[in-house]
């Protein structure tokens, strides 16, 4: 039972921050109408305010919230470059590695001694490539940053590959995101639009699908040395 428990207490806090709705909070218009509430506390309280957000990050991450997005920008809207960059990645990796601790600890063994033929080799490939998977997988914006936290989990991934390429993938997203937190103040003292279309742009998916391909040539350079 003690191996279930963390993942058991992760799902009770899941859903009762889903069923409560609270999520709903992390949004352009709650940080809009608290603008000025949230930059006295900040100035108030200089010191206490980095660790407050970290462990929101960290917390929300954990339970797989969505509004990862939002809370890098909001990184960016309170703290100045490059704190700001590193504080997001501090959090989402110390949030990934929680509930990818907690999935393999529960869930990893299990499924892998489930899992059919298919299933077994691809556990084998991405084993023998972990870290250009991983590095992939995060460098692309197609997959959820909650699956990309699980999967490798039943893959047996290890953990020390886990962290470093979590940390190394999502860099550019963090920066990407921090940096367009940090203009979230004239926006909302100009009353101008802003959505996450302006900047997830194409140009930055295509460059970010450009460095996850990447990621795989060492994949490639190993077939084609067999192959020959």
């Amino acid at each position: 039972m003690k191996k279930y428990l963390p993942l058991i207490l992760i799902l009770i806090a899941m859903a009762a921050i889903y069923f409560s709705g609270a999520y709903r909070y992390l949004s352009f218009a709650t940080l809009k109408t608290y603008h000025f509430t949230i930059k006295a506390f900040l100035e108030a309280h200089p010191f206490a305010s980095p660790f407050l957000y970290i462990l929101i990050y960290i917390v929300l991450t954990a339970l797989s919230v969505p509004g990862a997005v939002f809370l890098s920008l909001l990184g960016g809207y309170l703290f100045p470059q490059p704190l700001s960059t590193l504080y997001v990645l501090f959090s989402a990796t110390c949030g990934a590695t929680l509930i990818f601790l907690a999935a393999r600890t529960a869930l990893g063994d299990t499924l892998r001694k489930k899992a059919g033929p298919f299933l077994k080799k691809m556990e084998k490939g991405f084993q023998k490539n972990a870290a250009s998977y991983m590095l992939f997988l995060r460098f692309v914006p197609l997959f959820p940053f909650w699956a990309v936290n699980l999967a490798p989990a039943f893959f047996g991934v290890p953990l020390r590959t886990f962290v470093w390429t979590t940390l190394v993938g999502i860099a550019p997203g963090a920066f990407v995101f921090t940096f367009a937190g940090s203009g979230l103040e004239k926006i909302f003292e100009t009353n101008q639009t802003l959505s996450l279309e302006t900047i997830f742009n194409p140009q930055l998916k295509i460059a970010l699908t450009l460095l996850g391909v990447l990621a795989l040539v060492p994949i490639l350079v190993k077939k084609l040395r067999k192959n020959r």
